[in-house]
């Protein structure tokens, strides 16, 4: 019997991740990110790695996908995201800096 429970406890912690990488795909991020590589721009895993404790990571990151950017990760500028709500944009910044 803990066993079911055991997988349903762990199916539930992963659902909020999994549900971050669908808004990601959804909002066409993954046309120019992956996750654990890095396509036109960085891998998510080493967005994490470069924000990691900084307080305001959440605040940079989410402007930075709905407002666009350049020079952090070279020459190739990121453009902003129209589809994303600010909403949406701090939820995919705070998803990013989970990964790990």
């Amino acid at each position: 019997m803990k066993r079911p429970l055991f997988a349903l406890m762990l199916a539930a912690a992963c659902v909020p991740a999994m549900a971050d990488l669908a808004l990601a795909k959804s909002k066409n991020c993954l046309s120019c990110h992956a996750v654990d590589k890095k396509v036109v721009g960085p891998a998510y895993k080493d967005v994490a790695a470069k924000y990691a404790g900084q307080k305001d990571a959440v605040d940079k990151l989410s402007a930075k996908i709905l407002k666009g950017g350049s020079g952090v990760w070279g020459p190739v500028p990121m453009p902003p995201n129209t589809q994303v709500k600010e909403a949406e944009a701090r939820q995919l910044a705070a998803w990013v800096l989970t990964l790990k």
